[in-house]
């Protein structure tokens, strides 16, 4: 049985498991971005790990996809699926 840790956040924030889904991701490759130097700072620090504002994440996707011309999606590949 898994247990949702983010049933008690507020839906402006987002938790590596909410980006993890949003992307397809594994929340292991969320955590592996979330260290990346354009990664956005996390709103606060909780029991269930850090959280995000919706809106800073969405607007890092957004500016991956524009600036990702060309076929090289690296950002969003799963390393845990190969």
């Amino acid at each position: 049985m898994t247990h949702d840790y983010s049933a008690g956040v507020p839906q402006y924030l987002m938790g590596a498991g909410e980006i993890a889904k949003r992307l397809g991701l594994s929340r292991q490759r969320v955590q592996q971005l979330s260290e990346r130097p354009d990664w956005p700072k996390p709103y606060d620090f909780l029991a269930m790990g850090r959280v995000w504002l919706k809106v800073d994440i969405e607007a890092w996707i957004a500016r991956q996809r524009t600036q990702d011309t060309a076929p090289d999606t690296d950002f969003i590949q799963d390393q845990s699926t190969g």
